[in-house]
């Protein structure tokens, strides 16, 4: 248990340190606009690339393991919305926000980083191929849903316009993908570029989480409606439970990757829940209250799945 939470604390303290600085110290919230700038296309896209093409194009390429991994996700979007409507008694519009904070873990900020400390380089493809498939599922079934409470003229074609942007142009896609191009072509970047990108990938994991502690503290916290609690339980517990199910049923799979698939799936709401319901301006609050509460559980939560990994309690077939 030490050495599990040698590898949690670290973590959760950062974002700890980062939500009381930004409790004590109320400083504009538009100056983590280039930290925010920075990790999207700077530092993470890095690290995604420098995972991927380290890893043998034929790791990458499992189609049953993607099946389940996305599988999962999806059964958790649709129970958190379902949670959402039946508890809360909200929109169809708010329930689709609440699915994806049911849905949708931290798996850009926190993802890979604790992934690598807790099952090491074999955790590389597993959580690379997570990340895409997750992140293309997610971003193409909400602005799809989204566009069914939309009842402008063309709500279709701006609703698909925006998919294809979202997974094309969103740059962790795309370094992921450009990380697969260079490991099927075994290219490795010159001495100079690689060590730079070295240099960004140390600088993700830090950043990001001192970025999302800033960034709940910032977040109002009025009062918790009803459905955030089943929504955040949900993600907590019964994502992680789904798709441990479904390591066991579609595989088997390689031991260290259905480990990795039921970390990630452990991981608290992202914080781009919130953002997202930002700019459809449903389920604002609520959202902001889910990723505060979900962070803050995961805190025990995670760290129980990190030590039930860690000490071998957990092994698949």
């Amino acid at each position: 248990m030490a050495d599990v939470l040698n590898l949690a604390l670290p973590y959760f303290s950062l974002i700890f340190i980062g939500f009381v600085c930004g409790r004590l110290r109320r400083l504009p919230e538009q100056g983590l606009a280039w930290m925010n700038f920075f990790l999207l296309y700077v530092s993470l896209p890095a690290l995604l690339f420098g995972i991927t093409s380290r890893t043998p194009f034929e790791e990458l390429n499992n189609p049953p393991f993607l099946i389940a991994t996305t599988c999962g996700t999806a059964l958790a979007f649709f129970l958190a919305m379902g949670t959402g409507r039946l508890v809360g008694k909200i929109s169809f519009r708010d329930a689709t926000l609440a699915g994806l904070a049911g849905g949708y873990g931290n798996i850009g900020y926190m993802g890979p980083g604790l992934a690598l400390a807790v099952l090491g380089a074999k955790a590389s493809a597993p959580t690379a191929l997570i990340f895409c498939c997750d992140s293309i599922f997610l971003f193409s079934i909400v602005p799809l849903l989204i566009a069914l409470t939309d009842h402008s003229e063309h709500h279709w074609l701006h609703a698909l316009g925006l998919l294809v942007k979202q997974i094309v142009l969103n740059p962790l896609i795309m370094s992921a993908c450009a990380g697969a191009l260079a490991a099927a072509f075994h290219f490795h970047p010159p001495v100079a570029i690689d060590n730079t990108l070295s240099f960004l990938q140390n600088a993700a994991a830090p950043m990001a989480l001192f970025v999302l502690g800033v960034t709940v503290a910032l977040r109002p916290f009025g009062r918790v409606p009803w459905e955030v609690p089943a929504v955040v339980a949900v993600k907590l517990l019964v994502h992680p439970l789904i798709v441990f199910a479904l390591m066991l049923l579609l595989g088997p799979f390689p031991n260290s990757w259905a480990l990795t698939a039921v970390l990630m799936a452990s991981l608290p709401p992202a914080l781009n829940v919130f953002v997202i319901a930002r700019q459809n301006d449903a389920w604002i609050e609520p959202a902001s209250v889910a990723v505060m509460i979900g962070t803050f559980a995961s805190v025990i939560t995670l760290t129980t799945a990190m030590w039930i990994i860690q000490s071998g309690r957990l092994v698949f077939p």
